[in-house]
């Protein structure tokens, strides 16, 4: 398949509502309004495609973006790539659900991330702390510094409240996996989120909503689920 067929076939499968659920969430046009469960057979046909990705991301369409995502191959892409990704990510369904994930799949994933969240830039943060999230979900808990990880929850229990909006959910996405996903931390964590309390998200012409990392903790120490790890980070 190439671009011309992906595109054509994306655009068969957008509906006007799921359309306007992402451009509520901040999507621009151009958009078709695909569900990520619609890409998948797709993907199924194309599997790995790097040239074929970047053509897809560099469209500017978002559902184009988002399978770019899917068909990446993390391996072949470089640093570089992923600053000119993210420079292209205008809001968070990219940054945290493209961007981070498909980082989230290299060798120096750590590495960027931290460069992201030391950047000041909202979008660059919530994709730093994002990638961590999918990081600590899918890999052994030996492949992180625990040192590191509790001082990351140190900055978190101190910036939460003054952080730009998305990078608070972010962050607050941050205290919960360490809480159920690395084992070692999991009562600083739990310590964190109840010294944090509610997290404020404002949000344009609508209530805030508020993000309880304590009480998503306990949910899932009440399931039995602390220590989980998914198999993949990509579906």
């Amino acid at each position: 398949m190439n671009i011309t067929t992906v595109m054509q076939e994306l655009e068969a499968l957008g509906k006007e509502r799921t359309k306007k659920m992402y451009v509520s969430n901040g999507a621009q046009e151009p958009l078709f309004g695909v569900g990520t469960g619609d890409m998948k057979p797709i993907a199924k046909k194309i599997k790995i495609n790097q040239p074929l990705a970047e053509q897809l991301y560099s469209t500017g369409n978002y559902d184009a973006m988002y399978f770019a995502g899917i068909i990446a191959d993390p391996k072949a892409m470089t640093e570089a790539d992923f600053e000119r990704w993210m420079d292209a990510a205008y809001f968070y369904m990219l940054s945290d659900y493209v961007v981070a994930v498909t980082l989230a799949e290299t060798d120096f994933a750590q590495e960027v991330a931290d460069k992201w969240i030391a950047s000041g830039e909202e979008l660059r943060m919530s994709a730093g702390w994002s990638c961590y999230c999918w990081l600590l979900g899918n890999r052994t808990d030996d492949e992180f510094s625990e040192r590191k990880l509790a001082n990351m929850l140190e900055i978190v229990k101190n910036t939460i409240h003054d952080s730009p909006e998305r990078t608070k959910s972010a962050m607050n996405n941050f205290m919960y996996t360490v809480g159920v996903s690395y084992l070692p931390l999991h009562d600083q964590a739990v310590e964190t989120a109840q010294a944090v309390g509610p997290v404020e998200m404002k949000r344009d012409k609508k209530k805030s909503s508020f993000l309880r990392a304590s009480e998503n903790i306990q949910k899932a120490v009440d399931k039995g689920q602390i220590g989980f790890k998914r198999k993949h980070v990509r579906c």
